[in-house]
């Protein structure tokens, strides 16, 4: 049986594992620390097996639990499943905050990508459903949000907290366009969260070290699509998702372009890579290893799926470069401060990193904006690349200023 004291010190271990309780209940502790209170029981009329979870410690406590567990047990005792109580509870609350924000999510997931939509979903189940989410939108108010965000803020974690911020205003803005709420009280919680501190992705900016860097990789004696992954990382200096996820049929050698769809961009916008004569020769000397299957950089456990995203990582690491040196997101701010600094179009950077576009449409339709500027840049950088590699003493092609 369980106490107040063995609840509180359960300490994760490799694998999850289980503390009994009494009457089917017992605390999950999970290898990432937490802690889950579940109940096991038998379906009223199957006599299956089902386990309804009962909150998470120390959110509930053990009395809550216990709380709960004894309200699953009296339906049980009714004849009705808990589990499908609490569904047709969750259902027939069409104007519960929680049946808003499903609402919304599915209203706007098709512009996110999937990875991205499922985790907007994830942290809603995770930090806000449970303490506001049966409630009537309309009976929410500031207070009520706040101490959400609150919850979240006391474990450390204030970036998400101001994104759950951000996530419940566009809930409330959505309840307000379809009639169901009269306004959104997030807007008055501003400055009531402290500001999260901007973490910077690590990466190399000095050019005498991205010689370094790059001779490195060059160096790199692991597999061959992971060498080459390294050498055209730079090159291209696309999204680690964007480039692991490469396919030959997105590619044109002869023309030395790749068009990445929309539906594997951030912001769902199509990009278009130009391809520096030096990119072009390595994904040349690729092909006739990959080039017959979908991906340009398969996992090596089968070419019916694309490269880990930890490969690039792995490999960085494998060269001496730690997470706070180098990442592989990194070459993306490498190459956007050193642009910047020869003179390059801001423009043209920009739309060459596919930062995301204030408006949608704009995005959508002007993926090809700053293009031949953006092949003339691709290939200067390329080039620059290759004297620092080399140990040159490179001075950068730079941009014209306009007359």
């Amino acid at each position: 049986m369980l106490t107040p004291s063995a609840v509180a010190n359960a300490k994760p271990q490799a694998k999850p594992y289980k503390l009994a309780d009494e009457r089917g209940m017992y605390l999950l502790v999970q290898p990432t620390g937490a802690r889950l209170f579940r109940f096991n029981y038998r379906r009223p009329g199957t006599g299956k097996r089902n386990t309804l979870a009962l909150g998470m410690f120390p959110d509930v406590s053990l009395r809550k639990a216990r709380d709960r567990r004894d309200e699953a047990r009296a339906l049980l005792a009714d004849g009705i499943d808990p589990s499908t109580q609490r569904k047709a509870g969750k259902a027939g609350g069409a104007n519960t905050f929680e049946a808003i924000a499903r609402e919304w999510h599915a209203k706007h997931n098709a512009k996110w990508t999937p990875s991205y939509g499922a985790e907007i979903l994830r942290r809603l189940e995770a930090n806000v459903f449970p303490y506001i989410g049966a409630q009537a939108i309309t009976s929410l108010n500031a207070p009520d949000i706040l101490a959400v965000l609150r919850r979240i803020e006391a474990r450390g974690a204030v970036d998400l907290a101001h994104r759950q911020h951000q996530v419940c205003g566009q809930v409330f803005r959505y309840a307000v366009a379809t009639g169901r709420a009269t306004m959104d009280p997030t807007p008055a919680l501003r400055g009531a969260i402290p500001p999260a501190h901007k973490v910077h992705l690590a990466s190399i900016k000095e050019p005498a070290r991205v010689g370094e860097l790059l001779r490195a990789l060059h160096s790199y004696n692991g597999g061959p699509v992971v060498c080459a992954a390294l050498k055209l990382a730079p090159l291209v200096f696309t999204r680690p998702g964007e480039l692991r996820h490469a396919e030959w049929a997105e590619i044109d050698l002869d023309k030395a372009e790749w068009r990445i769809p929309a539906h594997k961009m951030k912001m769902r916008a199509p990009h278009i890579v130009p391809l520096s004569t030096q990119a072009v020769a390595i994904l040349r000397e690729l092909h006739p290893l990959t080039g017959r299957g979908k991906y340009v950089f398969p996992s090596p456990r089968g070419a019916a799926r694309c490269m880990s995203e930890n490969a690039i990582t792995v490999a960085l690491r494998a060269l001496g470069y730690d997470g706070q040196t180098m990442t592989g997101h990194g070459f993306r701010s490498m190459a956007s401060t050193l642009l910047n600094e020869q003179g390059w179009n801001r423009d043209a950077i920009e739309r060459q990193l596919a930062h995301a576009e204030r408006d949608a449409v704009r995005a959508a339709y002007n993926y090809a904006e700053h293009l031949p500027e953006r092949r003339k840049m691709m290939q200067a950088w390329a080039d620059y690349l290759d004297g620092l590699r080399q140990g040159a003493d490179v001075v950068p092609i730079r941009r014209k200023p306009a007359l």
